[in-house]
């Protein structure tokens, strides 16, 4: 399901605009990377859990000569999903 795909699908429910639905998924969107950017995490109730976890540096390969290289140690996005979400999906 793309972004679009979901204003559709919120917007049918709601029976509220298209344009305004689009608003509030954008800006909860936004809401969420600026809190992960600022370190923190973002737990939303029945759905999961966005938080950005650290990778350690590590050696990694050049696919092309085969050459090692290092990769630095960084930060990634991470979702982990609710018992209930678990639950829902079977």
């Amino acid at each position: 399901m793309s972004k679009t795909d979901l204003v559709n699908v919120v917007a049918a429910k709601t029976e509220v605009k298209k344009k305004d639905v689009e608003l509030v998924v954008n800006a909860a969107l936004d809401a969420i990377v600026e809190a992960l950017k600022a370190g923190d995490k973002v737990q939303l109730m029945g759905f999961g859990t966005f938080e950005v976890k650290a990778t350690a540096e590590r050696e990694g390969r050049n696919p092309k000569t085969g050459e090692t290289i290092k990769i630095a140690a960084g930060k990634k996005p991470a979702f982990s999903a609710s018992k209930a979400m678990k639950d829902a999906i079977g």
